[in-house]
């Protein structure tokens, strides 16, 4: 039997909060931070447009594995958009198609956007990554094929006025998963009888992640010379900060870590369903992230998802 090729990189686990530069691909950039890192294994959160900037998650190792619930979290966005201008794309980068005369004011703004307010369906731009048949919706957008595209629940929780200069509007967005601001943006220039489009995109918040600890790739490339890059390194549950933790003992640990389930103790606090951060005590004193559990109507909490014996040095044997 062939022996399993071992793994290019450092088996690095934990969190790059990265600021996007505008005109590189999520992908790119996720490429170039691991091959900073040197790392093993590494992903990225949910994409932004090339266009966009901001703030993009990469997980290394473990946190490859909690991904996911950042892709399911509320994000936040500043937006400039020209009115007066629409486009193909709904963006700068695409083709003007309408234009119109700008007679809208800061009232007329603010009060136009609170209809926005609150949960609604959305259609997703035809220029989007989404995928019909296997392809993205902007392959067939290029060749001008209509095709159908499913419209998503989304919602807005706020939609701040920020200022309106010179044709060009600033807006503060809240919302959640899955929304396309440049289709607000598109839809809002209609609703205001002018047109708009995105011309400037910035990503300042995913869950609660402190956008003011961003670094970009010249910040990396700075401390990869000074080999401090693993100190700038998020720890892998910091993607997970929204769910509720449940303290274990290191005997419940192990039973985790091997795919046992584990009594719940607070039945006044959780849920049938409800999923919480698992933290065992180690013996120096530091709180130990174990994985995700979630609550079966058995009342058991069984892993939905653990670490590696070997997350940052840890083992069983710190857990006796």
């Amino acid at each position: 039997m062939a022996k399993a090729r071992p793994r290019k990189g450092r088996p690095i686990n934990g969190v790059v909060l990265l600021n996007k530069p505008e005109g590189m691909s999520s992908n790119h950039a996720l490429q170039r931070v691991k091959r900073l890192y040197n790392a093993q294994k590494a992903g990225h959160t949910g994409a932004l447009d090339p266009l966009a900037t901001g703030l993009l998650p990469i997980c290394l190792g473990e946190a490859t594995k909690f991904s996911q619930y950042l892709l399911d979290a509320d994000k936040a966005y500043r937006v400039h958009a020209l009115l007066g201008v629409r486009t193909s794309t709904s963006d700068s980068e695409g083709e003007v198609v309408a234009t119109a005369e700008v007679g809208v004011n800061e009232m007329q703004v603010r009060s136009e956007v609170q209809r926005f307010i609150g949960t609604q369906q959305q259609s997703p731009s035809i220029y989007s990554a989404l995928k019909h048949e296997g392809r993205p919706l902007y392959y067939y957008a290029r060749k001008g094929i209509e095709v159908p595209r499913k419209t998503r629940t989304i919602t807005f929780y706020e939609i701040e006025f920020i200022s309106l200069q010179n044709n060009v509007l600033e807006l503060q967005v809240s919302c959640s998963k899955g929304t396309y601001i440049r289709t607000l943006i598109d839809d809002l220039g209609q609703a205001l009888g002018c047109g708009a489009h995105v011309i400037r995109l910035h990503r300042n918040s995913v869950a609660g992640l402190d956008s003011r600890q961003m670094l970009n790739l010249e910040q990396l490339e700075a401390l990869q010379q000074e080999n401090a890059l693993d100190d700038v390194l998020q720890s892998v549950d910091c993607l997970l900060q929204a769910l509720p933790v449940q303290q274990i003992s290191a005997a419940e640990a192990r039973d985790m870590l091997h795919g046992q389930a584990i009594t719940n103790r607070c039945d006044s606090v959780f849920e049938v369903g409800q999923q919480c951060r698992m933290e065992c005590l180690r013996q120096d004193g530091q709180q130990q992230f174990i994985g995700i559990g979630i609550l079966k109507d058995d009342g058991l909490f069984w892993p939905k998802r653990v670490v590696a014996l070997q997350y940052a040095g840890f083992t069983l044997a710190e857990l006796i």
